[in-house]
């Protein structure tokens, strides 16, 4: 793969003596879709927030586009970005959690416009229109004056989409989109991911979704015990899983 969009290489991430990641690795070219899967405590969602230094790892090394977020020596200690590099390095990911993380006190427009404001110092009738036509392509541009109150689950989603996408990522990670909806709420938020894809958006999606991730993504990767059990192409994967591990996990979810 030349050139991935993101490179770990052996990362560990240890929770005082509990390691949640045990090495790590996985490669993302421009323009993947990579689903993760696995079940709970496997250490999906800590992997994504170690990539956009939201933890700092224990080794290992990450590079985002060809530039080192962390790197470690040779005796296994650690060495960080500058934290300038670091700022600049992870304004190229966009993140979406679970559970929204909207400014309950802003309305829709002004979540949307808020990071391009403070963050890149956008002056407000520059980020304005780009900000209305995002919430378009999320179908909420007639929310924009509402705040995260009024909103739907499935609503606030598209709204944290929409706010992530305004810092103009590279990449976008997703931690459990869906998690926190309604079963007849989800299918919206997945679409808007859906459109991405088809936009060829670099993207890692940590879902619980079987069929969104059989759909989607190119690509599969299983984990369990932080480790990378599995993986392979979508089709390939939920066709005929290789290990145990994926086989039996994939039987309680289908």
């Amino acid at each position: 793969m030349a050139s991935p969009m993101i490179d770990a290489r052996g990362v560990h991430k240890r929770f005082a003596a509990v390691e949640v990641l045990r090495g790590v690795s996985l490669a993302v070219g421009r323009g993947e879709v990579v689903a993760i899967i696995g079940p709970s405590g496997s250490g999906k969602s800590t992997f994504l927030r170690c990539l956009n230094h939201l933890e700092t790892i224990s080794s290992g090394r990450i590079d985002i586009a060809g530039e080192t977020l962390v790197s470690s020596t040779a005796d296994g200690v650690c060495r960080h970005a500058p934290d300038a590099d670091i700022r600049r390095i992870c304004r190229r990911m966009g993140m979406v959690f679970q559970h929204f993380n909207l400014f309950p006190h802003l309305t829709v427009l002004q979540n949307v416009i808020e990071a391009p404001l403070t963050v890149k110092g956008l002056r407000r009738e520059v980020i304005v229109p780009r900000a209305e036509e995002l919430l378009r392509r999320v179908g909420l541009l007639d929310r924009q004056a509402s705040y995260p109150s009024q909103l739907s689950g499935g609503q606030k989603q598209r709204v944290a989409i929409a706010r992530a996408l305004a810092l103009e990522p590279d990449i976008m990670l997703f931690d459990e989109p869906t998690s926190a909806l309604d079963p007849e709420l989800t299918g919206e938020v997945l679409r808007t991911i859906r459109e991405l894809a088809e936009e060829h958006m670099t993207m890692l999606v940590v879902t619980h979704e079987m069929a969104f991730a059989r759909e989607v993504a190119s690509r599969v990767v299983f984990m369990d015990g932080g480790e990378i059990v599995e993986a392979r192409p979508a089709r390939e994967l939920f066709a005929a899983p290789e290990h145990p591990r994926t086989r039996a996990f994939l039987e309680n979810m289908l």
